[in-house]
């Protein structure tokens, strides 16, 4: 029996760990891929305070030891289900079986597809939804990347250093990114932006070749040797515990404290509803998160 399980291994997840092992609980951490979150893919962290220039890379891996250090255990498992009662909680995943007294819920989300014919045929071969991860598969060719978010920005900046070319196509004529990554990837030499245009199919035999590109109502076949979908992304949360209380787009609904509706159920990170998502407010809420569960189990 764990005093905490963490669903999890991000920023939000890991920081809960540190501030639960250092009270003295035990501490079990599970992740489904690898630890660090989506910030693993951030070439360069420049608005955490105090770790100016930080790769994702080394802050996920630098966090993962600290807690690991502490006392955290990690397991690399995908929890499918948690079914909680008054007295404990059980965390099934798809080797084995957990039981907890207290759960903090904090998997992030997963990238938005396309929905488009041949999207799941392409993936790995052609189709990826992390520059930082496949990236350097593309060393000097061509390559396109999808979305308008900050996050399609970072991964068009990436790929510029590594691609001898990068579209970047975005379905509005502005930006939803900051306006300094706007203006880096403007000034880019080898960014090219394809503004108020969609991606209405993807093209090849064994892997993809080309894209088609709606220009409103006129379309478009661009080749090219990789694309990267970054588009926004969906809350992993609202199946795993039945009742939880989620908002229209899967959010998990929590006051301040980070706690549900749900005793000894709790959430940190992106999965949670709130206005900004970002690193900082993510251990901010490990931190929160940590803090109330502990104060349940003195209760």
């Amino acid at each position: 029996m764990y005093d905490i399980a963490i669903v999890g291994g991000g920023p939000a997840g890991l920081t809960a760990a540190i501030y639960a092992v250092r009270a003295n609980k035990k501490v079990l951490v599970l992740e489904s891929v690898a630890c660090g979150g989506q910030i693993i893919n951030t070439s360069k962290i420049d608005n955490y305070p105090a770790a100016p220039g930080i790769t994702g890379l080394e802050f996920g891996q630098t966090l993962q030891k600290q807690a690991e250090d502490l006392g955290a255990e990690i397991e690399f498992e995908n929890v499918e289900k948690i079914s909680h009662d008054s007295k404990s909680n059980l965390i099934i995943t798809e080797d084995d079986q957990y039981k907890a007294k207290a759960v903090i819920l904090a998997n992030g989300t997963e990238p938005r597809k396309l929905n488009l014919d041949n999207e799941e045929k392409f993936t790995g071969f052609g189709v990826s939804y992390c520059a930082t991860c496949d990236g350097g598969f593309y060393n000097g060719k061509t390559v396109a990347v999808n979305g308008g978010g900050n996050s399609a920005l970072h991964e068009a900046l990436y790929l510029s250093g590594i691609a001898e070319k990068v579209f970047l196509i975005h379905r509005r004529e502005s930006f939803r990114g900051s306006e300094d990554l706007v203006k880096k990837v403007r000034a880019a030499k080898n960014i090219e932006l394809i503004l108020n245009s969609t991606i209405v199919a993807l093209n090849g035999d064994r892997r993809l070749q080309s894209i088609t590109v709606d220009h409103g109502g006129k379309t478009e076949e661009i080749s090219l040797d990789g694309l990267f979908v970054s588009i926004g992304r969906i809350p992993k949360a609202k199946d795993l515990i039945d009742g939880l209380k989620v908002d229209e787009s899967g959010y998990v609904i929590a006051t301040e404290n980070c706690e549900t509706n749900i005793s000894g159920i709790f959430v940190a990170g992106d999965v949670r509803k709130k206005d900004l998502r970002q690193l900082v407010t993510a251990t901010s809420d490990g931190a929160i998160a940590a803090t109330a569960a502990l104060n349940y189990l003195a209760e």
